[in-house]
């Protein structure tokens, strides 16, 4: 049976993302993102927990995150998650977990602005995807009792 491997987040960029470009003309963007939540305590306290995420993109992805996005952003990644195993300069075995984007929005304002910076991102384009317009027609009462009475029975 497959599995899944699917993570979806919501969170602000902890920095500005690291881009590399790689002698085989890939590049790759590196940066965290926070996510919090919170919540009353046993005592009635309120807490804030706060968690770090490594986030991993490519190629298109990453040339998106080098040209727009900046510390304290906040961004919808959708990905998946990625383990490395490898061993540190004393012989200490380590294992690194991060996520690996696929989709990217970004959401809110842009730095600065009251604009909207929103945009989405796949892995494989570089545009944002935006939905199709809808025929204002389409939608309207009128609209759905002619559909009525061109059915053959």
């Amino acid at each position: 049976m497959a599995g899944v491997n699917k993570v979806i987040l919501i969170g602000n960029l902890g920095s500005d993302p690291e881009i590399r470009h790689l002698s085989n003309g890939s590049v790759v963007a590196n940066f965290n993102i926070a996510t919090s939540e919170t919540y009353n305590n046993k005592n009635g306290e309120r807490v804030t927990q706060t968690e770090w995420h490594r986030i991993e993109l490519w190629d298109g992805l990453a040339k998106v995150a080098e040209q727009y996005l900046k510390k304290g952003q906040t961004v919808y990644i959708e990905g998946k998650l990625k383990t490395e195993n490898w061993q540190d300069s004393d012989g200490n075995n380590r294992t690194t977990t991060r996520i690996r984007g696929l989709n990217m929005t970004m959401l809110g304002g842009r730095s600065g602005t009251d604009q909207q910076a929103g945009g989405e991102y796949q892995k494989s384009q570089q545009q944002p995807v935006t939905p199709a317009p809808q025929s204002p027609v389409a939608n309207t009462p009128a609209a759905a009792d002619d559909e009525i009475d061109d059915l053959p029975f």
